[in-house]
């Protein structure tokens, strides 16, 4: 038996036996090219300034959300029949789920237009693309049965479940492991027994967890909440993401102008600033290097807010904070216009020394009987077969139903406001 041995740094040994096919065929579309790219889109977008140790990319977490659905459709198969078609489509869908993902997380699509679940399913169904020909050598009706199981065509399963729910393979990884490669501390959770507490209800065909698992899903839920509140949402994040969407903003302001000197109209980082498509061949250069790479020629560029922006993420000259998260609306609507006036005081634009920020989750989404296509109910199964909804077993649902929000105001660190100083 060949087999091929990764190292995880969450999952520690993460095993493909060469001569099982569907093995083989995942081994395959790691080392696609399309695949590859991950390498070299972080996970965390700008959160290494925060946490240096976050320099963990798209590509370790994908073979991570592959992992877990795999152990999870290993756990089920223990009480039940697994259909060998589904979990083919399945842990492909989960080793794929982020491939169309641009630099620098979601900052770069919010001003794009760009939709990373949308160019996942473009790039899986490009006859050009490797990942298309493997799947395709596989099972020509693969990459079309891949799409689909992404979009959620057809009736909601269990295996959709495992790859878009509240209890699924995506959250289960990135939140083990942006809390081990921040260090923060904030997001473990006992993930071998919320797997081993996992099962299908017969009834619904839907992914629940059992009575012994509450506890388990309890403190999943929480290290969610503490890693949005401590991670995710933290000051320096969102100061550094709001300086690239506002560097990323005015690039493409100066791009629709005719103004932007860098890059060439003809490059892949200019295409996908201004909403063009991009071939294959571009999409697999398009990352978040090709990207830094403009910031650093931008940071010596004669426009000056655009310069001000890149050198400020280049060096870390990050806009400073104003936490306006306890103020009445009154006291918000005040400290943004003196801090707008003396931006004009100093000669300069409010539109990109500053910026209003309002990042909100919430950690746990209460059931909806309306709504059972969309997968976000937690389901538990009572010892006596009863289908629970979680929020009528734990006493901590209603504490983590709430919305979890900050207020800010990030301001270019000339600015002083004495009574937030």
């Amino acid at each position: 038996m060949s087999e091929k041995i990764i190292r995880d740094p969450v999952h520690d040994v993460i095993g493909f036996h060469t001569d099982r096919p569907l093995d083989a065929l995942l081994l395959r579309l790691i080392n696609a090219d399309e695949f590859q790219r991950l390498r070299r889109i972080r996970q965390l977008g700008m959160a290494h300034l925060a946490y240096p140790g976050a320099d963990h990319s798209r590509y370790s977490h994908s073979i991570g959300v592959m992992h877990t659905a795999g152990l999870i459709v290993a756990q089920l198969s223990n009480h039940r029949q697994i259909d060998e078609e589904l979990r083919v489509v399945c842990m492909c869908a989960a080793l794929l789920h982020d491939l169309g993902h641009g630099p620098f997380s979601h900052v770069f699509e919010r001003v794009s237009g760009m939709d990373h679940e949308e160019l996942t399913r473009q790039v899986i169904a490009d006859p050009d693309s490797q990942v298309h020909r493997f799947l395709a050598e596989h099972d020509r009706a693969l990459p079309k049965r891949v799409i689909d199981f992404m979009a959620g065509t057809g009736p909601r399963t269990f295996f959709h479940d495992i790859l878009s729910s509240q209890l699924d393979a995506d959250r289960f990884d990135y939140l083990l492991r942006d809390n081990l490669m921040t260090g923060s501390g904030y997001g473990n959770y006992d993930l071998q027994w919320l797997l081993h507490a996992l099962v299908v209800d017969d009834s619904s065909n839907r992914l629940a967890v059992s009575w012994k698992g509450v506890s388990a899903v309890e403190a999943y839920l929480q290290a969610r909440y503490h890693m949005y509140r401590n991670v995710y949402f933290h000051k320096v994040v969102r100061s550094a993401e709001g300086m690239v969407k506002l560097a990323l903003q005015r690039a493409k302001r100066l791009a629709v102008q005719g103004r932007l000197g860098w890059p060439t109209r003809e490059s892949n980082v200019y295409r996908a600033l201004v909403g063009q498509k991009l071939t294959i061949e571009q999409f697999r250069d398009f990352d978040d290097i090709s990207v830094m790479h403009c910031f650093k020629v931008w940071s010596e560029c004669d426009d000056a807010s655009l310069a001000m922006l890149c050198r400020g993420l280049l060096y870390r000259r990050l806009y400073k904070t104003i936490d306006l998260t306890y103020a009445d609306e009154p006291t918000r609507v005040a400290t943004a216009k003196r801090i707008e006036d003396e931006i004009h005081a100093r000669g300069g634009d409010p539109t990109y020394d500053m910026f209003y920020d309002e990042p909100a989750d919430t950690p746990y989404e209460t059931y909806d009987a309306n709504d059972t296509g969309a997968g976000k109910e937690i389901l538990v199964k009572h010892p006596d077969g009863r289908l629970l909804p979680f929020a009528s077993i734990s006493p901590l649902s209603q504490v983590l139903n709430q919305q979890l929000m900050f207020r800010r105001i990030h301001a270019v660190r000339e600015v002083r406001i004495s009574n937030h100083e």
